[in-house]
């Protein structure tokens, strides 16, 4: 019986190895199409990496619960929402989007430090987390850290040249500096 077990654990393990190697796989290819210069091929693959990103790599129900606690989010039912992002970082620290999320809502209620302590660990686990560069430079401003900021926005349009957000957000935030410095 125990040796039953351990083929199925050794099983269940070169099976998730196996599909994390391809998603990993499959992400290098979308972060190379962003760099892409066609604005149409670029959205889509930009929806592709969101999709992987919100699904988790093993456990379906893990992203029912992460749609749950967006949706929470986005009904303004942010201490709820916190709930679920929390137990998901829980069940899985390893999954970045749950911390992505969290940072986001921790944010949307004021916990500025507490975003960006997420936002760290969404970046440790994936470095080219393009939402997390712009929330972090969201976050920065907040806590008057623009050159922060700037940063943060420059390395999201580096992985994302296309991304809107970083051209303006540049501009904004070094209009801001201009003025205070006056």
């Amino acid at each position: 019986m125990k040796k039953i077990f351990a083929i199925l654990f050794i099983i269940i393990l070169s099976t998730t190895k196996l599909y994390s190697d391809e998603r990993d796989v499959q992400l290098n290819r979308l972060f190379n199409e962003l760099k892409i210069d066609n604005a149409a091929l670029v959205y889509g693959t930009e929806q592709k990496i969101w999709e992987i990103w919100t699904t988790h790599p093993t456990d379906s129900k893990l992203t029912m619960e992460l749609s749950k606690g967006t949706k929470l989010m986005q009904g303004n039912t942010l201490a709820e929402s916190i709930k679920v992002f929390s137990n998901l970082i829980d069940l899985d620290p390893s999954w970045a989007e749950a911390w992505n999320k969290r940072a986001t809502a921790l944010y949307l209620i004021g916990d500025y430090e507490g975003s960006q302590k997420d936002i760290d660990k969404v970046l440790e686990l994936e470095d080219r987390h393009f939402g997390a560069l712009a929330g972090q430079g969201l976050v920065n401003i907040k806590l008057e850290n623009y050159e922060k900021a700037i940063e943060s926005y420059e390395r999201a349009q580096e992985i994302y040249p296309a991304m809107q957000s970083p051209k303006i957000m540049i501009e904004q935030i070094q209009e801001l500096i201009k003025q205070q410095l006056i």
